[in-house]
């Protein structure tokens, strides 16, 4: 009789950890499927970092190919062709935005660290206000 309840508490408390797992497992998937407000932000702010490098990269290389692309001795008069420079203005920041996500030159990850910062110290500054009572003003 003693071994019954030992063998029903048992199961009952298996039945109870596999509940409280399948309540867990429940709650992550909802948090993985419903993005938050704050990782929502940090995804904006990864691709602001981003975007700015990329559009700093590409014109940095535009302007180095303009530069390179003029021979000395020239006349000058052999390119005049003004969708030529479009093109390559346009051929210049797709390569800045591969060089971006393939890990750029780090401009994207110091703006990305600072605008975390930012965004962080809004939010403490926040959550202090809140939390601290509001003097009466005389």
């Amino acid at each position: 009789m003693a071994i019954d309840t030992s063998v029903n508490m048992q199961a009952a408390q298996a039945g109870s950890l596999n509940a409280q797992g399948d309540r867990l497992l429940s709650q992550a998937k909802t948090a993985l499927a419903a993005p938050t407000a704050s990782s929502r932000e940090d995804a904006k702010i990864d691709k602001a970092g981003k975007d700015f490098e990329s559009i700093l990269l590409g014109s940095w290389l535009q302007q180095a190919e303009q530069s390179f692309a003029k021979v000395p001795g020239g006349d000058g008069t052999e390119d005049d062709d003004s969708s030529k420079d479009q093109f390559q203005g346009i051929a210049m920041q797709a390569l800045a935005g591969s060089l971006t996500a393939s890990g750029g030159i780090g401009i994207a990850k110091m703006i990305t660290k600072s605008l975390h910062a930012a965004a962080d110290g809004t939010h403490a500054q926040a959550s202090e206000n809140a939390k601290t009572p509001a003097k009466p003003s005389l």
